[in-house]
């Protein structure tokens, strides 16, 4: 992803992510999901992981992140 805008890692992310096994478990259980990173540059891996995860019907209510670059 280097050398990409922010759009375009986001779309990247997004285009990468896709619904497995547990994603559909866990919209089935009706429970909310907190995402983890360990760093964070420009968000875009977060926000597309949130927008996959939305889009199964998920509610992400917060993402917890250790460092950011």
């Amino acid at each position: 992803s280097v050398g990409l805008t922010p759009a375009q890692r986001e779309e990247a992310a997004r285009r990468s992510l896709r619904p497995a096994r547990a994603i559909r478990a866990l919209a089935a259980s009706g429970r909310p999901a907190v995402l983890v990173d360990d760093v964070v540059t420009t968000g875009a891996t977060l926000r597309a992981a949130a927008l996959v995860l939305r889009d199964a019907g998920i509610e992400v209510p917060a993402a917890v992140v250790v460092a950011a670059a």
